[in-house]
């Protein structure tokens, strides 16, 4: 039997996952807006579409053996009733994932993540309690927009840090 590669999970670090796309946080003012609108600049031949997705908690350490990518959009989750959840994402070596390069990152639920167009990533993982998420993205058909790779098994962990905080994007589960 083959042992899965594992891949440690960690706080959001805006540096490592640029490349994969940006985390949305809200504004730090009362009254500020942050925009989000170049993300979701027209596709041709595409709609826009926007939906809820309800997401059962994972257990830890999660099993990841599949990933998806949407080649022509940007992807949009903003969590909704969220404590913490997990972004996986991983990059591209011509035209198929590349698990040794996989990359998790632990999210508060006051932070969002979009995708650039093509990233593979896993399915939103939550932590904790079940939650929702509104999506946003261009979409056409589900034939040219959603391409799923099955990945060798990533067991996805995290060592818990006891002056970290879920507050603060800490990986560390609740007690």
């Amino acid at each position: 039997m083959v042992s899965p590669l594992r891949v440690s999970a960690r706080a959001p670090d805006a540096e490592a996952f640029a490349r994969f796309g940006a985390f949305l946080e809200p504004p730090v003012d009362i009254g500020g807006r942050a925009h989000f609108s170049p993300w979701l600049e027209p596709v041709a031949g595409r709609s826009p579409s926007y939906h809820l997705n309800r997401v059962a908690p994972s257990p830890m350490p999660a099993a990841i053996n599949r990933v998806e990518r949407h080649r022509h959009a940007a992807q949009l989750f903003l969590p909704i009733g969220v404590s913490r959840y997990l972004v996986t994402v991983m990059p591209d070596d011509g035209g198929r994932p590349d698990p040794s390069g996989a990359l998790t990152f632990v999210l508060p639920g006051s932070m969002g993540v979009a995708y650039h167009a093509g990233t593979w990533h896993a399915g939103i993982a939550v932590l904790d309690r079940e939650a929702s998420f509104a999506v946003l993205m261009w979409r056409g058909s589900e034939d040219d927009d959603d391409e799923f790779a099955a990945v060798p098994t990533l067991e996805v962990v995290w060592t818990p840090h006891p002056s970290s905080s879920p507050e603060a994007g800490s990986p560390e589960p609740d007690g």
